[in-house]
C-alpha cells in the first residue's frame, strides 16, 4: 500500500537562508520603496548570490509575497495577545486596542508601510495582502466573540476584514502625503474602522461576564 504523501519542511539551513533574504528586502524597502527592488539588489544587501535567492524566489512578486506573509504574521500574533477583560466596557475599547497595536506594526515597520499602504501597483502582492486580510478579519472577529456576544452578521460579507481594508485605506493617504500615519490621521482611521463596525455591531453590546476560552 503507498505511503501517503507528506510535506516536508524546508531544512534549517534553508529556513535561514530564506530568513535572511528576508531580512534583506525588508531593509531596502524601508530605504527605497518597492519600485527599486530588485532581486540582485536583495542579493547583493544579503550578501549571497542572486542564484540564492532565485533559488527560492522566481521573481521580486514572489519575494514580496513572502515578505507580505511574514509582515502579517505579526498581525496575526497581535491579535492573538491577550486582552485584559477587566479593561473592557464597550466593544469600543476593544478596537481601539486592536487598532492601536496594528498602528504600532505600521510606525515600527517600514517595510510593512510599503507592501500595505503604498501604491505600488503590484497586482500578485495586493492580492495576497486581501487573503491574509480575510484570515485577519476571522481572528479579529474570534477576538471580539470572546469578550462580547455578537449579533449575527452576514454570511456574504467578511464584516471585519473589510473594517479593517476601510482603516487601512485612511492609513495608506496619510502615507502617501507623510511618509508615516500622522496621529491626526491614526485617529481617523480609527474613527472610521469603528464606522463601520457600528453599522452592525449595536453601541451598547452587553460584554460577557467571563471571556470564552
Amino acid at each position: 500500500m503507498p505511503r501517503p504523501a507528506t510535506v516536508r519542511k524546508p531544512r534549517a539551513s534553508s529556513q535561514a537562508r530564506i530568513a535572511v533574504i528576508l531580512a534583506a528586502a525588508r531593509e531596502l524597502l524601508a530605504e527605497q520603496g518597492v519600485a527599486s527592488l530588485s532581486i540582485y539588489s536583495v542579493a547583493e544587501r544579503a550578501a549571497i548570490p542572486p542564484s540564492s535567492v532565485y533559488h527560492f524566489f522566481a521573481s521580486v512578486p514572489a519575494l514580496l509575497e513572502a515578505l507580505t506573509a511574514d509582515i502579517h504574521r505579526a498581525f496575526r500574533d497581535c491579535l492573538q495577545a491577550p486582552v485584559v477583560h477587566a479593561d473592557l466596557h464597550t466593544w469600543r475599547d476593544l478596537s481601539r486596542i486592536v487598532e492601536l497595536r496594528m498602528l504600532a506594526i505600521y510606525s515600527a515597520d517600514a517595510a510593512a508601510r510599503q507592501l500595505i499602504l503604498a501604491q505600488h501597483g503590484l497586482a500578485e502582492v495586493t492580492q495576497a495582502d486581501r487573503q491574509h486580510d480575510i484570515e485577519l478579519g476571522r481572528l479579529m472577529q474570534a477576538l471580539f466573540e470572546r469578550h462580547f456576544p455578537l449579533p449575527p452578521l452576514p454570511d456574504e460579507i467578511d464584516v471585519f476584514a473589510l473594517a479593517m481594508e476601510l482603516g487601512d485605506r485612511v492609513y495608506a493617504r496619510s502615507v502617501q502625503l507623510h511618509d508615516h500615519i500622522t496621529p491626526r490621521l491614526a485617529e481617523e482611521g480609527m474613527r472610521v474602522f469603528d464606522a463601520y463596525l457600528g453599522l452592525y455591531l449595536p453601541p451598547h453590546l452587553p460584554k460577557r461576564a467571563a471571556p470564552l476560552p
